[in-house]
C-alpha cells in the first residue's frame, strides 16, 4: 500500500533526506541548528517519539515555547495537526497535553483562530482514563469562552452535539461538562437543541454518563433562564433522584445546594427540601453522607424557622448514623449549624448528640468532634451554660487515647478558654494539658508547645511559672529534636510577653546546670534557647547574661556546637551594641577561623560579615 504522506513539513523534510542523504545533507545540517527557524519543532518531534516517558512530558510542557517560535500560522497548519495525530500515548501525556492544548489559544492566533484547538481536545475528551478527559473538558471549556458566538456556533457547539451522540460512554461523560459553556453564548434555537440534548445524557442506558449529567447539574442550571429551572432543571434533577444507581443519586444530592441558591427560598422548600428529607434516610449510606455534607448550606437558603422545624430533626438522625462515615460528615457541619439555630435549640436537641459522640466507637467520629466542639461554646449566653454542657465533652476528648483527637482540641483551646474564664481554665483544663505536656506522641506535646504562649498570657506570670514554667525548661531535653527547636523558640515568645527580668530571674537559673550538658545535642539546643531569648530581651541582660554565656561555646569540644554558635551568633550580632561587637565577637569569630574543623572556619567566617 501507498505511504501516507506526513502532514508535517519537518517529517517531509526527513523522509527526503533518508531517501538522498548527500543531497538533503546541507538542510539536514541547518536543521539541527538552533537558529534555523525549523529547529524548535524539530526537537519536538524528536522527543515526543522519545521512548522515555520524561523526555516526552519536558516536550509537551513546553507546547507554549515551540508554538510561539513558529507563529501562528505554522502552529495551526503543523503542529496541531501533529499533536492530533499523537494523542496514542501514556496517559500522563495524554493529561499534560491536554492541559497545554487549553492554553494555546494566543499562540494559535488569538480567539478568531481558537476553534484550531478544538479537534485534538475533542479526541483526547474520548479517551478511557479519567483524568485525561476530566483536563480535555476543562481546556475545551477554557477555548470556548473565548470563542466569539458565530464562532462558538459554528465550531464548538457540533463538538458538543458529536460527544454527546458518539456510541462509546466515554465521550459522553466528557460531553456532560461542556453544556454549560455552550448553552451561555448559543442563540435560541440552538439553546433548545442542547437542552434536549442535556436532557437524553440524563436519561442515558450508561449509569457513568448520568452520573456526570448529575455531577454537572448545578453548573449547567446557572445558565438556564429562570423560567426554566422548575420545568425542566427540576424534571431531570427528579427523574436522578430516582436512579435506581446509589452513585447517581449521592452526585444528584450534590447539586442540591447550588439548585436551591438557584430557586430561592419557596422553590427550594417545595422542591429540593422534601428531597434532602428523603435521602437522609436512603438505603445507601454514601448517599446519606452527601446530604450530610449539604445540610447547612440548604439551611442558608431556606431560613432559620423552616430549619428549625423540618432540618433539625434530619440533622441529629444523621448525627446518629449507623455508618461513622456519615456521622463523621454531620458532625464536620455542627459549628455551622449549632450557630444557625442558636444556643437554646443547640442545647435542647444537638448537643445530647454530640456528647453521645465524644464516645463514639469511632477514632474518626470523635476527631470531627474535637473539631467542632470549640466553635459551638461561643453559641451559649454564659459561662456556667458551658462549664455544664461543653467543658465534660472537651475533658473526655483531652483524655481520648487516639493522638489526633487530643490534637484537634489543643489546636482550637483559644476560643473555649475566652469564654470560660481563668479560674475554670486553671480547675478544669490545666490538669489535663499538663498531662498532654508528657504525651508519648510527640505531635501531641508539640501542639502544647504552641498553646504556652497563649496560656500564659491569659494565666499572667505568677500562676504561669507556679504551673507550667518547669514544663517549658523540661522541653529542652526532649528526644525529638522538632519539640527541643519548638522548646527553644517558645521560650523567646514568653520572654516578649513577660519581659526580660523574668528571663533573669526564673529562666536563665534553671538553664545554668544545662549549659554543660554531657549530650551535646542538648548543649545546641541550650545554645539556641539562649540566643532566641537575645534577640527579644533588653540590651543589658543581653550583654551581662545571655552573651557571656554563648561565647563560652567557643571551647565545646565537639565542632558541631562550636559552628552552631557561630550561626546563632550572627542573628544576635545586630541587637548588641556595636562597640561590644566589635571588642568582643570579633575577635572571638577570628579566633574561631584558625578552628581545626572546617565548617567552624565556614561559618565564623559567615557571620563576621554581620559585624560591619
Amino acid at each position: 500500500p501507498e505511504e501516507r504522506v506526513p502532514r508535517c513539513a519537518v517529517e517531509r523534510e526527513r523522509k527526503a533526506s533518508a531517501a538522498h542523504p548527500r543531497e538533503h545533507r546541507q538542510e539536514e545540517t541547518n536543521m539541527t541548528d538552533p537558529s534555523d527557524d525549523l529547529y524548535p519543532i524539530a526537537v519536538l518531534i524528536d522527543e515526543l517519539k522519545n521512548d522515555d516517558i520524561v523526555i516526552r512530558l519536558n516536550s509537551l510542557r513546553r507546547l507554549g515555547i515551540i508554538a510561539k517560535a513558529l507563529g501562528p500560522e505554522r502552529t495551526r497548519e503543523e503542529l496541531i495537526p501533529f499533536l492530533q495525530e499523537s494523542t496514542d500515548d501514556e496517559d500522563e501525556a495524554l493529561q499534560v497535553l491536554a492541559e497545554e492544548l487549553g492554553n494555546l489559544v494566543p499562540y494559535v492566533g488569538g480567539p478568531d483562530f481558537a476553534f484550531h484547538l478544538l479537534p485534538p481536545l475533542e479526541s483526547l475528551a474520548t479517551v478511557e482514563e479519567t483524568v485525561v478527559r476530566d483536563k480535555a473538558v476543562e481546556s475545551l471549556n477554557k477555548v470556548a469562552e473565548q470563542l466569539t458566538p458565530g464562532l462558538l456556533e459554528l465550531h464548538y457547539i457540533p463538538v458538543v452535539n458529536t460527544l454527546a451522540k458518539t456510541e462509546w460512554f466515554t465521550a459522553r461523560v466528557s460531553a456532560c461538562g461542556l453544556f454549560a459553556v455552550a448553552y451561555d453564548r448559543s442563540s435560541e434555537d440552538v439553546k433548545q437543541e442542547l437542552r434536549a440534548g442535556y436532557n437524553a445524557l440524563c436519561k442515558d442506558e450508561t449509569p457513568m454518563v448520568r452520573r456526570s449529567a448529575a455531577q454537572h447539574l448545578g453548573k449547567y442550571a446557572e445558565k438556564l433562564e429562570k423560567n426554566l429551572l422548575v420545568t425542566d432543571v427540576i424534571a431531570m434533577f427528579a427523574e436522578l433522584c430516582d436512579d435506581d444507581q446509589d452513585s447517581v443519586r449521592l452526585l444528584a444530592v450534590g447539586s442540591c445546594s447550588a439548585l436551591a441558591k438557584l430557586l430561592g427560598k419557596e422553590g427550594s422548600i417545595s422542591k429540593i427540601l422534601p428531597t434532602v428529607q428523603k435521602f437522609a434516610v436512603d438505603k445507601s449510606w454514601r448517599v446519606r453522607y452527601m446530604v450530610a455534607q449539604q445540610v447547612y448550606e440548604l439551611c442558608e437558603v431556606i431560613g432559620q424557622e423552616v430549619t428549625i422545624a423540618e432540618l433539625v430533626p434530619v440533622y441529629v438522625k444523621l448525627l446518629r448514623d449507623n455508618e461513622a462515615e456519615v456521622r463523621v460528615a454531620a458532625a464536620g457541619k455542627a459549628g455551622d449549624f449549632c450557630s444557625f439555630v442558636g444556643g437554646s435549640l443547640t442545647l435542647k436537641e444537638i448537643l445530647p448528640s454530640l456528647t453521645e459522640l465524644s464516645n463514639d466507637t469511632s477514632q474518626h467520629v470523635r476527631a470531627a468532634i474535637a473539631t467542632v466542639v470549640m466553635a459551638i461554646s461561643p453559641i451559649f449566653d454564659n459561662a456556667n451554660t458551658v462549664e455544664v454542657n461543653v467543658l465534660p465533652i472537651i475533658l473526655t476528648l483531652l483524655r481520648d487515647e487516639y493522638p489526633d483527637v487530643r490534637l484537634n482540641i489543643i489546636s482550637n483551646l483559644e476560643s473555649v478558654s475566652k469564654i470560660i474564664g481563668i479560674q475554670l481554665l486553671q480547675k478544669n483544663l490545666l490538669p489535663a494539658i499538663v498531662a498532654l505536656a508528657e504525651d508519648r506522641h510527640w505531635r501531641v506535646r508539640l501542639a502544647i508547645i504552641n498553646y504556652f504562649p497563649l496560656l500564659a498570657r491569659q494565666l499572667g506570670i505568677f500562676s504561669f511559672n507556679d504551673i507550667l514554667g518547669k514544663l517549658c525548661i523540661q522541653w529542652l531535653e526532649d528526644g525529638v529534636s522538632t519539640i527541643r527547636h519548638a522548646a527553644a523558640h517558645n521560650l523567646k515568645n514568653l520572654a516578649e510577653d513577660f519581659g526580660s527580668d523574668w528571663v533573669q530571674e526564673f529562666v536563665f537559673p534553671k538553664m545554668m546546670d544545662k549549659i554543660t550538658h554531657p549530650h551535646y545535642l542538648f548543649r545546641m539546643t541550650i545554645l539556641e534557647a539562649v540566643a532566641a531569648m537575645a534577640t527579644v530581651v533588653s540590651s543589658d541582660i543581653l550583654t551581662t547574661v545571655l552573651l557571656p554565656e554563648m561565647l563560652k561555646f567557643n571551647k565545646d569540644k565537639v565542632p558541631n556546637v562550636r559552628f552552631h554558635a557561630c550561626k546563632l551568633m550572627k542573628t544576635v550580632i545586630p541587637h548588641v551594641d556595636p562597640s561590644i561587637v566589635e571588642s568582643t565577637i570579633k575577635p572571638w569569630l577570628s579566633d574561631l577561623q584558625e578552628d581545626d574543623d572546617h565548617d567552624v572556619r565556614f561559618y565564623s567566617r559567615d557571620a563576621l560579615t554581620a559585624c560591619h
